[in-house]
């Protein structure tokens, strides 16, 4: 089957490729191509400019998972007409193609979606998005159901990996400063699911290629947690000790606001796929095992 993924420069987008080996595989990402060699061809876009829709128009794309997003939450309230080209007219441009080629579309979301006061969340709860980032995010999220015909939406938060040497994260930021003997600085108001990219991108492959579901569905891992919580079950897993420090989201200046009470219920999706979302433990097992296996030693 021919597969577009876009924003494949990004965690989960580049699981994602590397899941469809046995695909022909159309990567789309924002600049120079940042994944590991592949049997795959890889096309900068730029979304929101026509140009994603040209590259899956010529590649003739049977299916997509539209992974390509502005994420940055604080600079999307930045530039809002940065993060509405993107986020809105982006995933437009990439539905409009899938509608036009009869493809099937599966369309990255977020939790940020839910303002944060009663979470988690379970899929037929009303959106109530705060800040830039969120409010485009769920625009986008109306464009792909709209506009595609045979569309899913995929929401997941706060998502981290070990394979990418690239991309930094929340959990990436805790191995890092911890094995530097440096504090750890962390919420301890601010709740979560979370999502590590390699089981993430499986369970959105899974919903594109081997389901016929269409709406939303939330596709992060089951615990609820917040992010000092697991800032600390990260270190332990990685036996590393220091440091940390709770910090109220009130008092770090932040340029948009955060959901507090959020995280996303998975009941649904544990009940549609084979790939169940992961409890922490499991999660961090993987991801521990990622970064080992890329750096070939480091934090055991």
């Amino acid at each position: 089957m021919r597969v577009a993924v876009t924003g494949a420069n990004g965690l989960i987008g580049g699981e994602a490729v590397a899941l469809l080996a046995h695909h022909e595989v159309l990567a789309l990402g924002r600049g120079p191509c940042r994944l590991s060699p592949g049997p795959y061809a890889y096309q900068a876009v730029d979304l929101g400019d026509g140009s994603a829709a040209a590259a899956l128009a010529a590649f003739r794309a049977e299916a997509v998972l539209h992974a390509g997003a502005a994420t940055d939450v604080d600079g999307c309230e930045r530039d809002p007409v940065r993060a509405w080209r993107v986020n809105v007219e982006g995933t437009a441009e990439v539905a409009r193609a899938c509608r036009a080629l009869g493809a099937r579309l599966v369309a990255l979301s977020t939790d940020y979606v839910f303002d944060g006061a009663a979470g988690p969340y379970a899929e037929d709860d009303r959106p109530s998005p705060r800040g830039v980032y969120a409010r485009s995010k769920l625009c986008g999220e109306e464009a792909a159901l709209l506009l595609a015909p045979d569309t899913a939406v995929a929401r997941v938060g706060v998502v981290y990996g070990g394979r990418s040497p690239t991309r930094s994260t929340f959990a990436s930021q805790v191995v890092e400063k911890l094995s530097r003997g440096e504090p750890v600085r962390a919420f301890h108001d601010q709740q979560v699911t979370t999502t590590l990219a390699s089981a993430g991108a499986a369970r959105c492959l899974e919903l594109l290629l081997e389901t016929g579901y269409r709406g939303v569905l939330h596709l992060s891992d089951a615990t609820v947690l917040d992010r000092l919580e697991l800032a600390r079950r990260i270190a332990a897993r990685f036996g590393l000790s220091g440091e940390f420090v709770a910090v109220a989201t009130a008092e770090a200046g932040l340029l948009a606001p955060r959901p507090l009470k959020g995280g996303l219920r998975v009941d649904r999706a544990a009940a549609l796929l084979r790939n169940k979302p992961l409890g922490i433990d499991e999660a961090l097992e993987r991801f521990h095992g990622e970064w080992v296996a890329r750096r070939g030693g480091g934090p055991r």
